[in-house]
């Protein structure tokens, strides 16, 4: 019988296993975990994260073939497999410092596998981790191995959070790295053959190891490239009347394009795009490839921009001043149909607001105020490191309220700024919303998610991220002077 142990029941490790689980009744399943309360999470009714269709997925297979500990030395030795699905945070100092990965828990992990490892063992890489990162692992173990032979694979997630167990029961491909030596090609199909319970195998691809990691960097350096593509083309459409959707539908028609990721918004967000581009400049700068560094770059600074000319849009329509201000936020999380907050779109927003002395009130029904309140009291980056390292500022929670109302949430506003696409914001009575707020009364939507034709039919001065523009914003400018 096959036994899989992973390392890290985060959003990638837990949903991945529970899958694995689903799929694999033979085969028995250990999410392990430092962490009791997450562990505890994942034992109880309400799992510590929120994901569609997982609570179903792990109820089936929880306590039959799938399991949680904090045994993690126990589980590990007497696993085939060990998957490694732990943080690669930023690195806040040192060399590198603000791009490169720290890989301290990586590290940590792999010694911890040679120490108690009494049996072969394949090790692989959930975890998106930079270039060669499998090499130092293979050095780490086999300097520790006291006989044990090991294979690492390169097996690197490509979920999206909000669909991430529909991507694993059906994803667009399962890429698996392995050396190219008749051991090495062993593990990859000991792990293909894995997959295959469910995975047509043309949907299987196998490549060389490094091939593998730099394709997790790749793809989602690929797809932020792309949102920031279009935010700079919604930027140029507002100072020309053109309409981003438009011209979104245009070129998504055409086949070598396609119409994926060319939704204009207030920017991205989540724990990989930023994260994974930051690695890759660092990458490229360390193999002198300058040129192809600040390429990259550009795509994090489009961003950075598409926020910044957000928040400049609301305080420059607003008489170029939110001071005492209430400003209803709607949304936090970084997209809908998820609670994660990392790198949300929403808490530069918030902070440049909370910058010029607005009073923030926070709508979203999957974020707490917990969570609300530590994102706008931690530095950058450090988000993805354990939590008894991160700041609580109670400064910072004199300005913030946070509702589980819309309606309340906007109550006595100024101004309404939609941050998340959630599908209920599509729904809310805006009129209602409208009576209950200052006039004039603005609507700021980075999602486009609002019909701004109806909206101000209600009276609402509405600005929709590359829309035409509203004849009160034309006689604006576009930053606050």
């Amino acid at each position: 019988m096959v036994k899989i142990c992973c390392i890290g029941a985060g959003y990638v490790g837990g949903p991945t296993m529970a899958v694995i689980a689903l799929k694999c009744p033979e085969i028995e399943v250990v999410v392990v975990d430092i962490s009791e309360p997450r562990i505890t999470g994942w034992n109880s009714d309400r799992l510590p994260i929120y994901e569609p269709g997982l609570d179903d997925v792990v109820k089936q297979c929880r306590g039959r073939n799938l399991f949680f500990s904090t045994h993690v030395e126990r589980h590990v030795g007497e696993a085939n497999i060990v998957f490694v699905s732990v943080n690669t945070p930023t690195k806040t100092r040192g060399l590198g410092a603000g791009k490169a990965a720290d890989l301290t828990y990586w590290e940590s992990a792999a010694r911890m596998i040679a120490d108690v490892s009494r049996s072969d063992k394949i090790v692989v890489e959930k975890s998106t981790v930079p270039v060669k990162t499998a090499e130092a692992i293979e050095k780490i173990l086999v300097h520790n191995s006291r006989g044990v032979r090991y294979q690492i694979l390169s097996n690197p997630e490509f979920l999206a959070e909000g669909t991430a167990i529909k991507d694993l029961f059906a994803p667009d491909r399962v890429l698996i790295g392995g050396r190219e030596t008749p051991e090495g090609r062993a593990a990859v199909k000991a792990l293909r053959d894995v997959y295959a319970h469910w995975v047509p195998d043309d949907r299987i691809i196998t490549t060389n190891l490094w091939s593998a990691e730099l394709s997790k960097l790749a793809a989602n350096a690929f797809l932020a490239q792309r949102i920031s593509s279009v935010n700079a083309i919604s930027a140029l459409c507002e100072a020309t009347g053109a309409d981003v959707a438009e011209v979104a539908n245009s070129i998504g028609k055409d086949s070598r394009i396609g119409p994926r990721f060319l939704s204009a918004s207030v920017g991205f967000g989540g724990s990989c795009f930023q994260k994974d581009i930051l690695n890759l400049v660092y990458i490229c700068e360390c193999y002198g490839l300058p040129e192809v560094a600040t390429y990259w770059r550009q795509v994090i600074r489009i961003n950075d921009y598409q926020k910044s000319r957000f928040v400049n849009r609301v305080v420059s329509s607003m008489f170029n001043t939110v001071a005492e201000k209430k400003v209803a936020v709607l949304g936090f999380a970084f997209k809908k149909d998820t609670g994660d907050t990392r790198e949300t779109p929403a808490i530069d927003v918030c902070k440049g607001l909370l910058g010029d002395k607005a009073v923030v009130s926070i709508y979203d029904p999957q974020v707490t105020e917990e969570q609300v309140q530590r994102d706008l009291a931690m530095n950058k980056f450090d988000w993805d490191h354990p939590r008894h390292l991160q700041p609580m500022s109670p400064s910072g929670k004199k300005q913030v309220a946070v509702s589980w109302d819309p309606y309340e949430t906007a109550r006595g506003a100024h101004a309404v700024c939609i941050l998340t696409e959630w599908d209920e914001f599509r729904r809310l009575d805006y009129k209602r919303m409208y009576d209950a707020m200052q006039k004039p009364a603005f609507l700021f939507d980075g999602r486009n998610v609002v019909d701004p034709d109806k909206l101000r039919q209600i009276g609402f001065v509405v600005y929709s991220i590359g829309k035409p523009l509203d004849d009160w914003l034309k006689n604006m400018p576009a930053a606050a002077t």
